[in-house]
């Protein structure tokens, strides 16, 4: 059960369960399991993780995070692109194009850094646990 004040915004808590890719019981009270958010929580459970490697994995997915987020703006302000491109009396076919660039680009920085958080996630992990991660990917209950 989720601390009685939590909002239940796409938790996997009970009342968010059926929104969530994988289901896990978790609080949300100051100073809980190493303070950490939903995905690293997981992974330090599935993995079996020891405290300094959840701080490594802490590190890899926050800037995998922040990636995604520069993504989310790119594309935002792709889109932009695309609309003032149609919106004008004729199609501006360069600002349209500078737009998928635009988008292709920060799509390859993306899995630029999958690839690479996935490397470093590797070297932080013993044998077994790189067993564990392998089987969350390919069941899908871990996505990268």
């Amino acid at each position: 059960m989720c601390h009685p004040t939590h909002a239940h915004r796409g938790c996997g808590c009970e009342s968010g369960a059926a929104r969530s890719s994988y289901r896990v019981q978790h609080h949300h009270y100051p100073g809980e399991a190493f303070g950490v958010r939903r995905p690293l929580r997981f992974l330090a459970w599935k993995l079996g993780l020891e405290e300094s490697q959840v701080v490594e994995l802490a590190t890899i997915l926050n800037e995998l995070k922040t990636e995604r987020a520069q993504s989310e703006v790119d594309d935002r302000r792709a889109l932009a692109m695309l609309a003032d491109a149609a919106q004008g009396e004729s199609f501006d076919r360069d600002k349209a194009a500078e737009a998928t660039r635009l988008r292709s680009q920060s799509a390859e920085r993306v899995q630029q850094k999958v690839l690479e958080s996935l490397g470093r996630i590797h070297a932080v992990l013993n044998a077994e646990q790189r067993s564990r991660l392998a089987y969350l990917l390919r069941t899908g209950a871990l996505v990268m």
